[in-house]
């Protein structure tokens, strides 16, 4: 079962981040935007996670993820970015999706599931460079929520 159907269609969106900072402070606007959560807590629970380690997760893929107080389940940020960005990611591959997960507080496992099933999903190579190719938005959107993209994760 896909993560996806975490993902609202505004949230995903384009940016012209220049660094690691840069995309995490998107992501967090993005969240907060769309899901009428505070950017400053979503900022600080982002980069905090951040601090304990780098979320690239390689192959071009960052996966910033927080738990945050006053959502009541996991949602879902994706950006893809203009021009690639390091991430200290463990291949050494800069980044050009940001992929963002925010979870409940208190949502343990409910949290390690959805970022497990994002990390599934984003580990096809075809469904990855598919979504690196995508024209628009929309045709992300479409390739995340779709029965191909389910079928990855």
């Amino acid at each position: 079962m896909s993560a996806l159907y975490l993902l609202d269609p505004a949230a995903v969106g384009t940016s012209n981040a220049l660094s690691r900072s840069e995309v995490i402070e998107a992501l967090a606007r993005q969240f907060a935007k769309v899901y009428a959560l505070d950017p400053v807590v979503v900022l600080e629970a982002l980069e905090e996670r951040e601090r304990l380690g780098s979320t690239g997760f390689g192959r071009g893929v960052a996966i910033p993820h927080a738990r945050i107080p006053g959502i009541r389940r996991p949602i879902c940020a994706v950006l893809r970015l203009s021009a690639p960005v390091s991430f200290d990611a463990a291949d050494g591959l800069p980044v050009d999706l940001a992929f963002g997960l925010l979870s409940p507080e208190q949502s343990g496992a409910a949290h390690l599931h959805a970022l497990a099933a994002i990390s599934r999903m984003l580990r096809d190579d075809r469904l990855r460079d598919r979504l690196s190719e995508a024209q628009n938005d929309e045709t992300v959107y479409a390739l995340l929520t779709s029965d191909s993209g389910r079928d990855a994760a």
